[in-house]
């Protein structure tokens, strides 16, 4: 059987490190909080290989296009398996994505947040297979995002 990070191997994608919390911004929880056998994962934008936040900052349908959008929402999806990655050791320990939220700072009149999330979506689902990475969703517009942020995803796994 292959692993995530053989998957992620065969689809040519790196995660980056841990994100680098820029200096002067205060977070005062994690980014990934281990309850027992779950996993909550708190919003996450998208960030480099260097750490750095890298947004994408904006509106959907006004600043990005949709096709930007889920291709940003599958780079959230690296960054929070680099999270995950950094407290599990081993995303083998994943036994099941449990639910994913998707917020998406949208343009007046923009109603296409699932296709956006489905970005996100996709990506778990290439990378941990249809068992594991099947997960309830929900996917809505917002006015405003912290950072004017594009894209925030959040979500629950649970391990073993």
């Amino acid at each position: 059987m292959t692993t995530p990070e053989e998957r992620l191997d065969e689809l040519g994608l790196t995660l980056p490190p841990p994100v680098v919390v820029p200096e002067g911004v205060y977070l005062p929880f994690s980014m990934v909080n281990r309850r027992g056998d779950r996993i909550l994962i708190s919003g996450h934008p998208r960030h480099g290989m260097d750490g750095a936040i890298s947004g994408p900052f904006g509106q959907v349908g006004a600043d990005l296009t949709l096709e930007e959008a889920q291709g940003a929402a599958r780079e959230i999806g690296l960054s929070v398996l680099a999270h995950l990655k950094a407290e599990l050791g081993e995303l083998t320990r994943v036994t099941g994505w449990a639910r994913v939220f998707g917020m998406v700072n949208s343009a007046p009149g923009f109603t296409d947040q699932h296709l956006v999330i489905n970005g996100f979506s996709d990506l778990i689902l290439d990378v941990f297979g249809r068992e594991v990475g099947r997960h309830a969703r929900s996917a809505v517009g917002v006015a405003a995002l912290p950072m004017n942020f594009a894209i925030e995803i959040e979500g629950e796994v649970l391990i073993a």
